[in-house]
């Protein structure tokens, strides 16, 4: 128990200062900037933010939300995805243990938070990042699946998954959303396995439509004006849902449409 909680602690914290990587690399990658090299300023200053000031998650706490520098406001999605992505590292290693396919699946959190955090910012996914992704989820589903075979099963299922998404981007004109969201979702039902990737499917439409309502009943009253909302952390949520619960809606819903 006590080497589990020393490992639990050790991966969230790898997974927080992870989550500050991706943040930097969805950031740069807009802006044309190195993500390799530089040091990060305050975004109201422009100052160069000392190294107390990035630790992950204490230096938000420490210093009540304001940038140290000159007193701003500091926004709260750093400490959020900071949390996030060590809650799913923790998870990470308890699904799948000290085994070959960890170090792969962490790795491809990493890439699929800067995906995410860049498409709620610009409302596109980067192709290098993507491909990116899409690699390393195809090493981590290799060695995670018992064989060959079934691997080959998983991604027969992920094409499936993919060729949906692609055909609602043609069928909609690309108004329901984007075609990069077709190798996403390729990429994370690869990392659920083919018998959990259906109901990531479904579980990311569920949560897409309910977050979608909520938007849609938060407008201005006679507001006539859409809401337009990227998809990509629809479909994170939905296959990690399922990933991490191991739950299989598919008997729901065939109980549903019989």
């Amino acid at each position: 128990m006590a080497q589990t909680a020393i490992l639990l602690t050790f991966f969230f914290g790898l997974g927080a200062i992870a989550a500050s990587f991706a943040g930097v690399l969805a950031g740069r990658l807009a802006t044309g900037q190195s993500w390799l090299s530089g040091r990060s300023r305050c975004d109201a200053c422009s100052d160069v933010l000392e190294p107390l000031t990035l630790v992950p998650l204490f230096s938000y706490l420490l210093m009540r939300g304001r940038a140290r520098c000159c007193g701003a406001r500091l926004s709260w999605r750093a400490p959020l995805t900071e949390a996030l992505l060590g809650s799913l590292f923790a998870l990470g290693y308890l699904r799948f243990g000290l085994t070959s396919a960890l170090p792969f699946f962490l790795l491809a959190l990493v890439l699929l938070l800067a995906l995410v955090l860049y498409d709620l910012a610009h409302q596109i996914l980067p192709p290098s990042l993507l491909a990116t992704f899409v690699a390393l989820s195809a090493a981590a589903g290799w060695l995670a699946q018992p064989s060959p075979a079934a691997f080959g099963t998983t991604v027969a299922v992920a094409a499936s998954v993919a060729l949906v998404l692609a055909g609602i981007h043609l069928v909609s004109g690309g108004r329901a959303m984007g075609l990069a969201d077709a190798p996403l979702a390729f990429g994370l039902a690869l990392l659920a396995g083919g018998a959990l990737a259906p109901s990531g499917f479904v579980f990311a439409f569920w949560i897409g439509a309910v977050i979608g309502i909520g938007l849609l009943a938060g407008r201005p009253a006679g507001s006539r004006m859409g809401v337009e909302v990227p998809f990509a952390p629809f479909l994170a949520a939905g296959f990690l849902l399922a990933l991490f619960t191991q739950w299989n809606i598919l008997p729901l819903v065939q109980l549903f449409t019989r």
